[in-house]
């Protein structure tokens, strides 16, 4: 018997008590959101949804038509529910309080609205990340500093990508399970629970166009994998890089790996390229709930404390023990 997405959601809430219903409500509108991304997706050029908008977020980059389609429908399917507080997201400069007239709600939700948007328009799979946290009790109104909370302190978080199939993954904080959408039923069908990633594996990604920046421990690890049998790890390793951090994860969930987008010397002042607070909080928590870790090359990723909404964080992720050697190697380093 297939298991819905709202059925799931239901037994989190009431057999196990990890979810109060308000949780669960902000969920399935986070996937029906990602219902309707996934349908813009698909259609593509049919759509009239690919290219450029000629214009850039806060971070920089410059937005595909897609990224800011993607960030209405997410920001106009929540708004108005009454479980959230605010929102962020990459593309906006600043949080997104839900207007007055709309009840407000104890939650505030993070998301990369389109991940992996240079796939766009080469039809490689792309996805939406998302982060939830609770409002800080006492606090009166909402403002940039309550969304400030370690990934520890996370309540749910997911992604969903829009491959071959649209899965949408999701954590309570009870494991991992993955939900397929079923486009005849209209709904997300569970399809594995307790995802659990192999501690040890023979694939990596990391972008090696890179290499002449990378500092040195990145270099000693990669290299090693580099010598394959012959060298200190006795065994042949692959590289995959798919250039979407959605697609690279959640082939790692799938069937282990390590994942790499370390600080390298291009920016030094600039602690690495992803965003901590809605691309690595959400993936390092989903990532640590399957059995594997998450880490900067220093210290654990959930454990930062952030100072601002964008900033920015080294990321290494993914099957434990290599995870583990690398942060491993840049504590040897420093």
């Amino acid at each position: 018997m297939s298991i819905s997405l709202t059925r799931y959601l239901v037994e989190q809430q009431r057999a196990k008590g990890h979810i109060p219903s308000e949780l669960r409500l902000l969920l399935e509108v986070v996937a029906r959101a990602c219902k309707s991304i996934s349908q813009a997706v698909n259609k593509g050029a049919l759509g009239g949804v690919l290219g450029s908008a000629h214009s850039e977020n806060v971070q920089g980059e410059v937005q595909k038509k897609l990224d800011i389609i993607a960030n209405e429908v997410l920001i106009e399917a929540n708004e108005w529910g009454g479980h959230l507080a605010a929102m962020a997201s990459e593309e906006m400069d600043s949080i997104y309080l839900v207007p007055n007239r709309y009840p407000q709600g104890e939650y505030l939700l993070l998301f990369d609205p389109l991940d992996g948007s240079s796939n766009i328009d080469v039809n490689v799979s792309i996805g939406t990340i998302f982060s939830v946290l609770r409002k800080p009790e006492g606090s009166l109104g909402v403002s940039e500093a309550d969304f400030l909370q370690p990934g520890a302190a996370q309540v749910a978080a997911g992604y969903c990508i829009y491959g071959p199939q649209t899965t949408l993954v999701l954590t309570v904080g009870d494991g991992v399970a993955m939900f397929t959408l079923d486009r005849e039923q209209g709904s997300f069908v569970l399809t594995q629970e307790d995802v659990q990633i192999p501690a040890d594996t023979k694939e990596f990604a990391i972008n090696m166009s890179n290499m002449r920046h990378w500092d040195t421990p990145v270099k000693r690890y990669i290299d090693e994998c580099l010598q394959g049998k012959e060298g200190v790890r006795g065994k042949d390793f692959n590289m995959r890089w798919i250039a979407s951090m959605v697609a690279d994860v959640h082939r790692i969930l799938t069937r282990g790996g390590v994942f790499m987008y370390p600080w390298d010397k291009r920016e030094p002042n600039k602690p690495g390229k992803l965003r901590l607070m809605y691309e690595a909080n959400p993936m390092g928590w989903i990532v640590e709930q399957a059995g594997g870790a998450a880490t900067n090359g220093h210290g654990r990723i959930l454990d930062i404390m952030p100072q601002q909404l964008h900033e920015r964080v080294s990321v290494i992720l993914g099957s434990r023990n290599e995870v583990e050697r690398v942060t491993r190697y840049h504590q040897e380093s420093a």
